[in-house]
Formats: C-alpha cells, structure tokens, sequence
C-alpha cells in the first residue's frame, strides 16, 4: 500500500486499532494529532508529560500501516535499554511482533539480525542511537524500507537539554539515510529553547509541533526541608503500604546506607547504582518489575527506562540537579493516572555539595576555547540548582512554578495537589524575634560553627560538642527550647534561604552572617518563617482515587495478576495496569462482554486472561482456577 492509501485512513480507524488491541475508549490530548502526523508523513515534535502516552503515538499508526499492507519500517530510537524491552515484550504479549537492537544484544551477528528482520517481519524495530547509526543496520533497514523515524528522549539532542548525550547530535544522519521517512521527536520535559534546538538538530522539515501541559493533576507535590531523612522518608513510604515506590540519592554511598536502613525496619527494597556489579543491578530491577519488593532505592542511574505503571510515589533525599531533572525523575510516578505522591527533601547542604561536583577540574593542557566553553556550562549547572532550590524552598504552588518554568501560563487557581495549596505550611508564631535570637546565636559562636551545634545551643542541648565548647555557659543557650529541635534547624535552613545566613560550601559548612543580618539583629526588619508541617493532608484526586472498589477485590486480583505474569514470564503491569484493576475491583463484570468494556482490556488481553479473571471476580478460589491461569500463560 501507499503511503497515500495509509494518510487517507479515517480517524476512527486509529480510535478501532487502539480500542482492539490496547483496550482504550479514549485517546488521550495530543495522541490523535501525532498518530496522524504519522499516518500523513508529516514530521512533527511532541511534547508531552511522563505518562501521557507518547509510545502509543508510534506504535498504533505502525500497527495501522501493517494491517494495512505497508511493510516499511517504523525504527524507534532510544537511550533506554530498559524501556525498549519492556516496549517489545509488552507488544510480543498482545501477539505482536517487535524488536529491540541495542547493547544488550551485541551478540547477534549481522546475519543473525537480517534473518530476524526478514522472518519475524516486524513493523516496529526499537535501537540504541549507537547501533542505529552503524552501517549495517542502515542497510538492514534499507532491506525493508523505513516509512517513520521516531526520537525519543529527544531533549538528549540539545545541548541546552538536561541530559544532553554527543552521540544523538548525529541522528540528522538517519535522515540523509532514509530521506523519504518522516520524523517524529518525543520529550516529556522541553523548555521552548529545547524544542527549536531538536528541531534544528534533526533537520526537521515544516514539523507539526504539539505540546501538551506539563501539568500533571495527578501527583501530590511536597517538599520539605530535610531534618532526619530516614524518618521523613519513612513516613512517606508508609502512607504507600505495599505501593511501589523509587527513593533517588544523590550518591551511591547515600544509596547504600538508606536501602540497608530501610530494610532494617521491614521495608521491602532493591538497591541500585552503577557502581554495582550488572547482575546485581538487574537482579534488583527484575525484583522491582515482579513487585518481589516495593521500594528501590537508587541513584539516578535508575529511572529514566522503568515503564512500570503503577509507580505510587516517588522520593528524593537530596535536591536534583535542576528543575528539568527533578520534573523527568519524579515523573515515573503515576504514570497510570492514578494519584501517586512526588516528596523532596533537601537542605542548604545539597547546594554546596552540587558545587564541589560542578567543579570538576578541566585538563591542564585544555586550550582557551575549551575552559571558556566549560566555565560557561559550570555556570549554567550553578544557575540550575539554584532555580531548583528556591523552587523547593519557596512555599507557593508547585504546580504552577513548574509551568511557568516551562514556558506555560498557569491558570491562577490553587491546583489542592501540593503543600503550598493544601495548607500544610503555616507562619511560625514570633518569626522576627526567633530569626534575631538565631541570628544571635551565631554571632555568639564567632561564625565557627555548623547549623547543627547553632540548633543544638539554641535548644538548650547539654551534647558533648556543646559541653566541650563551654557553650553552655552563653546568654542565647536555650533561648528556643520552646521550640522543637527540628523547627529550629528549618529556622535557620529559612534563613539561609532568604539571605539572612550564609552556609559555606567546604567540607565542614558554617554558618555565616550576611550584610542583610544586620537590619534583623538591630530590629530594623521584620521576618517571615513557617513551621514545620506536622502532618500531610490528602487531595481530593486521593480522596476519590479508589471510588467505590472493594479494595479486598483489587488485592485478590492483583494476586492473580503477579500469578498470570509468572506463568507467561512477564511483569505484572504488562498484564493489565492498576486503572483496569481498580475499575475490575468496581465494576465487578461477570460476563466477557462486561469485560469488554473495562480500560485496558483489548481483545488479545480477553482472549489470554478473560477466563482467569471471571473465575476471580466469581469469587471462585484462586487454587480453582489454576486451570485459567494456565490456559492464560499458553495464550
């Protein structure tokens, strides 16, 4: 068939295809316009928040073309090894075939890899940038004819992008390769500059440009300042009992400790970093897709490739790199819809440590050219973590900061999905004169010391360190003992935030004052501080997250999900996602017609599971319907 044949299909035959074989009455914003982009040959950039559906966008007109009788390729390039076989084994689970080149395969011989294009005929090849651009998968690719060439990941292209990779700058080579094949770019997190950056990178000719909002409704957004980490993180991952959940550190050391301390007390959890041997690590990643844990703990060497769905929290110990970074990796919560949590916790601290790892040193032999350039991008990271940390420190709606960093007007309405609108934050009772007593307590102690001996002296502490010092023997000793000693210390966290104290960025950090300390200390200027939240109020989008399921149900039918994914070898959300569970467990269908109307179940998946899960909802014993399951598996 023609690529006019294939352009002139109606729409509705993509809403059939989609609703067929991935079960969903609705397409999502911005899906129907880039499947037709696809469909016309129009190249286009789509910009479209973590959980949006942008794989679907090329998988559904690739599948349309080959129904059809186009037998050109659509090639898929990535960066994430792991998000493509999760992409080709959850085709391969609904029947249809897909394939993935990358380094995990370096194994195959060229032969190898013609044969498997050849004999499987797949309509969708997934590659690594690296393999792409090698000349022999060119010719492989030639062999069968490319009619879409899609990017994803495509703000790695730019180097004004928070993950700029050298080796996707030359991806426009694809495009002399196959000059006929339209191309399609997908981000999730793209400023405008980004954007016209991958456009002229890929030498895209008159793209369709659709950009949805970064807005997410669905995660509850927190930040707090961080005062006993593994508390704090513990609260947060006991308000997800039995929910997944990735925890990010910013070094593999911060990993380590936290992933031991937390199974210390009961939690279920992986650990993962790069510095761990490749077993390990996927040993850790296969526990966390089989829900054999809950938790993984990880530096941001995890993340990026996890295509599970029903991630329901998400947690950063430190401050990340920037605004961009923290919206991509706390974007793997919620990726389902369903509300899910996004917490950071950071402190004063996370910015001097961001500076000692910006300032790698440069070669001696580098030329001018090349410190210039460098220095230049030092200075733009250091811009970066600062934009992030007043973002964490700054009390206002979360939601519409990150908008409006993207380049997106927010609505002026509070979004009720973050501290900021729930109220969680509240005016600390006598700031001015709590700010003036710490201000004091620093003057006292001659500028010398951490924020931790200022907090300890303040509370009236009687600690080693302060004995040792004789600090008891100081008019401001105790001077805030009404106060809990972690209020004080996100009092003086407050105040390095607005300028008021300094911390300095060595190896042993002390507190300073600064020329804007003065006005306090004489009484010339008033200060506001908040206190610290005490607890965490519930969204209305958690409120009426589950309806009116029987949460019983869901957990008998998740069991049956984690039973029906061993038998076929695959994780569990490939077999159905958490919206299907949670409508299952409300609508209770009896019939295969009823199932027919549930989210997520298209035809091959009733065809595999739709006996199982009748037995299931029947409330027959799962030891009954063994025979289901394995009639699924065999499916």
């Amino acid at each position: 068939m023609t690529r006019m044949e294939v352009r002139c299909q109606p729409q509705d035959a993509v809403q059939e295809i989609v609703h067929r074989l991935w079960g969903h009455a609705q397409l999502r914003p911005l899906q129907r316009e880039a499947m037709q982009a696809d469909l016309d040959g129009r190249d286009s950039l789509t910009v479209m928040a973590t959980g949006g559906g942008k794989s679907l966008c090329y998988q559904a007109p690739a599948l349309l073309a080959a129904e059809q009788g186009d037998e050109r390729l659509t090639v898929v390039i990535s960066p994430l090894v792991a998000l493509m076989d999760d992409q080709v084994a959850s085709l391969s689970s609904m029947g249809i075939q897909a394939l993935a080149l990358h380094s995990g395969s370096a194994d195959l011989e060229r032969s190898e890899q013609e044969a498997l294009f050849h004999a499987s005929r797949p309509p969708l090849v997934f590659a690594a940038p690296e393999r792409a651009l090698r000349p022999s998968f060119v010719r492989a690719m030639r062999s069968r004819g490319v009619r879409s060439l899609c990017i994803d990941e495509a703000h790695c292209i730019s180097q004004w992008g928070h993950d700029f990779r050298p080796e996707y700058r030359r991806l426009a080579e694809l495009r002399q390769a196959f000059p006929q094949a339209a191309v399609h770019a997908f981000t999730a997190t793209a400023t405008p500059r980004v954007g016209e950056d991958v456009i002229r990178q890929l030498a895209m000719r008159d793209p369709l440009r659709l950009t949805g909002p970064v807005h997410r409704p669905n995660l509850l957004v927190r930040t707090r300042l961080r005062v006993d980490g593994l508390a704090q993180c513990l609260e947060a991952i006991r308000r997800h009992p039995g929910e997944a959940g990735i925890v990010y550190c910013l070094s593999r050391a911060d990993a380590e400790r936290l992933h031991e301390s937390l199974r210390k007390e009961g939690v279920r959890t992986a650990l993962y970093h790069a510095g761990l041997p490749a077993r390990t690590r996927q040993r850790s990643h296969a526990d966390f897709r089989a829900e054999r844990v809950d938790v993984m703990v990880a530096t941001i060497a995890f993340g990026m490739g996890v295509d599970r769905g029903d991630v329901r929290f998400v947690i950063h110990m430190t401050l990340p790199r920037s605004i961009e970074h923290w919206v991509q990796e706390s974007g793997r919560a919620g990726r389902d819809g369903l509300p899910s949590e996004v917490l950071l916790l950071h402190g004063a601290a996370d910015v001097a440590r961001w500076e000692r790892l910006i300032e790698a040193p440069q070669p001696e032999d580098a030329d001018l050219a090349t410190r210039v350039a460098a220095e230049a991008h030092r200075e733009a990271q250091r811009s970066q973590v600062l934009a992030m940390r007043r973002l964490a420190a700054t009390p206002r709606c979360r939601h519409a900061a990150i908008s409006e960093h993207f380049g997106q007007a927010w609505n002026g309405r509070e979004c009720q999905a973050c501290d900021a609108c729930l109220g969680e934050w509240q005016p600390l009772a006598d700031a001015t004169r709590v700010a003036r007593v710490a201000l004091s307590a620093v003057a006292r102690l001659e500028q010398r010391f951490g924020m931790r001996h200022v907090a300890a002296v303040l509370a009236g502490s009687g600690g080693r360190s302060v004995r040792q010092w004789n600090h008891e023997s100081l008019g401001v000793f105790g001077m805030l003992r009404h106060l809990p000693r972690a209020t004080i210390l996100q009092v003086l966290e407050q105040l390095v935030d607005h300028d008021l104290l300094h911390r300095t960025a060595d190896d042993h950090p002390t507190l300073k004052l600064t020329p804007a300390s003065l006005p306090v200390l004489r009484g010339e200027r008033e200060v506001q501080l908040l206190t610290t939240p005490t607890h965490a109020r519930r969204s209305a989008a958690e409120s009426a997250g589950w309806g009116d399921a029987d949460r019983a149900l869901a957990e008998r039918l998740r069991t049956l999900r984690r039973e029906l994914a061993s038998a076929r070898g695959i994780p569990p959300f490939m077999v159905f996602s958490d919206v299907t569970l949670r409508a299952l467990a409300s609508g209770r269908p009896a019939t295969l017609e009823a199932l027919a109307g549930i989210p997520g179940l298209g035809e091959r998946r009733l065809a595999a599971y739709g006996a199982a899960l009748l037995a299931a909802l029947a409330g027959v014993d799962a030891s009954s319907s063994s025979s289901s399951i394995a009639s699924a598996a065999d499916a």
